[in-house]
């Protein structure tokens, strides 16, 4: 198929690197299919996901994806004794008034994309098709194998240089030929998977799907592809657009693939990368592609398994596996494959209010491009310690739990866990030694140490870190002790993002205007209609109420009028109880508010996250 970027030429590349890799998996994701040529060939190895933007390109998609063979059109021969290509290539057609393709694209309508005949002959086929699905003598598959055909052989009588942003001057030897319909090549395969096909934008499926194996083969120059195959697309739906200008393109409003702009690509590659929920990612470029080769490796690397990066690299046929881009003149295509981190990262700090188990949710509404992301309020940082972007700040006003965040931050694991495992053997301490406990408590309370702090909290009444007036620790001893989870949090428990900053601030002493306007500031705050001990203002702990809800709301206020983005974690209603002020304040300034999951076990609470910006619609 006459198609740009058809991978065909490249679909033992493609399998190299699968095999070179030993890449395993039974979910292969084409996430921009174009002609179907990678998951047509993968089919029989792996249930295909295949998403293109292009109705056209995703009816051929179904077609290749839903058939293992040409479909056997049993109702159709019985009915007519013939196949459809027998049917249809022995037909001729009429102009009829209504034809569409006949009045726009040929010299009928002053235009030499066709032949009129072939143009009469492309609109009959088209609507008779319809005819023949309503009248059940195709199936689903049949419709679209037959709708997939025509427009490959379309493609073969074009009188164009092979896109439709322009035709000939002069009629081409091939555009005079008569329209044959031939079946569309698929690979045959013995048995197909339950494959699955979008027509949808492919940054805002990946926030849907998840899989083992994604390939992306992004647009890689400035053609815009609605534009070029605006006649595939017209055909396809048989819509009867509106069209103009020299080419008849259809004025239907489409967006152009942000891929195709070099100020909005490479943003668009960080908000995939982010968003793959994908163990392994291959990735399509060219050297002559609008994004540097080396700016598309150091983005892969932030997302990637440590050392997990190889970039393969082939003019021609030939091929090249390499550790870096080739600054050269010449022409190649390339893959880069990695592996994708996708690990949640868990503090050892269990923490009330985590938002480790929401952390997935969160991400999914990040925006396509973060320059910083502010964790405001970090408690336990199990939220900032997951994001990836240039820098990543956490702040926390409660002095014992940010002091016991740096404190995991700022030393080797391995040192942590002697300590920590010296102070438990020290003390004897076990769930119900209570005298041990007791003399651990006391002993912090004398000498404030942070490591003691740190197993004290392990061992005490359901982790909840609580201290009198005179900021003695007094929460009695509980259920919970240390164990190799937590042994194995400590040991994880690193920054993705390796320029981070750390503060004990209250989030009023952050001085917003000192990011740029491509960060993000998260708020989460005390929730002010549920209870926790974070919000009692008691023990040491600063309270919460409505006076606190309508400051931190005020000073959110402002950073939206200056122009910055934030994500504000909270809940709106929770056991009978609404927070009205939240209410009104989303309404008035129209915030985004999703829905992000129910958390907690015995006090259980629907999450969401309010934005000023559209995670849905961040064309970015």
């Amino acid at each position: 198929m006459r198609y740009l970027g058809n991978k065909t030429r490249i679909l033992d590349n493609i399998k190299h690197v699968l095999n070179d890799n030993n890449i395993q998996g039974e979910i292969f994701c084409d996430l921009f299919a174009g002609s179907g040529a990678v998951g047509d060939l993968l089919k029989e190895d792996y249930l295909i996901i295949s998403n293109d933007f292009l109705t056209s390109m995703y009816i051929i998609n179904n077609a290749k994806l839903l058939n293992n063979r040409t479909p056997l059109f049993t109702k159709f021969i019985e009915h007519y004794n013939i196949t459809p290509f027998e049917y249809f290539n022995n037909k001729n057609y009429t102009y009829e008034e209504h034809y569409f393709v006949t009045n726009q694209y040929s010299p009928k309508g002053k235009r030499m994309f066709f032949t009129e005949k072939n143009a009469i002959k492309i609109d009959g086929i088209r609507l008779e098709i319809e005819e023949l699905f309503k009248s059940n003598l195709l199936n689903h598959n049949e419709r679209v194998y037959l709708i997939a055909s025509l427009l490959e052989s379309v493609m073969s009588i074009s009188n164009t240089s092979g896109t439709y942003e322009a035709y000939l001057k002069q009629w081409d030897k091939r555009a005079l030929k008569d329209l044959i319909l031939k079946p569309l090549q698929l690979n045959n395969t013995n048995k197909i998977k339950q494959n699955i096909v979008y027509n949808t934008d492919s940054n805002t499926l990946l926030r849907e799907i998840s899989g083992d194996i994604l390939y992306i083969d992004t647009p890689y120059t400035v053609t815009d592809y609605n534009s070029a195959y605006h006649i595939l697309e017209s055909i396809a739906k048989y819509d009867y657009p509106e069209v103009g200008g020299i080419t008849g393109r259809r004025k239907v409003k489409q967006l152009k693939s942000k891929y195709t702009r070099k100020e909005t690509a490479l943003k668009n590659f960080e908000d995939l990368f982010r968003q793959a929920q994908f163990k392994d990612i291959i990735v399509s470029y060219s050297t002559q592609g609008l994004i540097e080769i080396e700016a598309l490796l150091e983005l892969a690397k932030k997302f990637s398994v440590k050392d997990s990066i190889k970039l393969y690299k082939f003019p021609y046929r030939e091929y090249k596996n390499i550790r870096s881009s080739n600054k050269g003149s010449s022409l190649y295509e390339i893959i880069i494959y990695f592996k994708k981190d996708n690990e949640a990262i868990r503090a050892p700090l269990n923490y009330s209010g985590s938002k480790y188990e929401l952390t997935k949710e969160l991400i999914k509404i990040l925006p396509k491009h973060m320059s910083s992301f502010v964790d405001m309020m970090g408690g336990a940082f199990n939220v900032g310690v997951n994001i990836v972007a240039n820098q990543v700040v956490y702040n926390e006003v409660l002095p014992h739990t940010y002091n016991i965040i740096k404190y995991l931050l700022s030393l080797e694991d391995n040192e942590i866990i002697k300590t920590i495992e010296e102070i438990i053997h020290k003390y004897s301490l076990s769930k119900s030694n209570k005298e041990s406990y007791l003399k651990l408590r006391e002993d912090f309370n004398h000498n404030k140490e942070i490591e003691k702090l740190f197993v004290l909290h392990m061992f005490c009444f359901q982790n909840q870190m609580r201290f009198n007036s005179k900021m003695e620790f007094n929460t009695p001893i509980g259920n919970c002790s240390y164990n190799a989870t937590i042994r194995d949090r400590i040991l994880k428990f690193k920054p993705k993002t390796s320029n981070y900053v750390l503060y004990n601030k209250s989030y009023k002493e952050i001085d917003y205007k000192q990011y740029d306007y491509n960060t993000v500031f998260y708020f989460d705050p005390p929730y002010f209609i549920t209870n926790a001990t974070y919000n009692d203002g008691k023990r040491g702990f600063i309270g919460w109420n409505a006076e606190e809800e309508a400051r931190l709301l005020d000073y959110i206020t402002e950073l939206h009028l200056h122009g910055y983005r934030f994500i504000l974690s909270n809940v709106l209603d929770h056991k009978n109880k609404k927070n009205n002020i939240l209410y009104e304040w989303i309404q008035t300034h129209q915030f985004q508010v999703k829905h992000i999951g129910k958390v907690g076990t015995k006090m259980v609470r629907e999450e969401v996250v309010i934005t000023n910006y559209d995670w849905r619609n961040d064309y970015v």
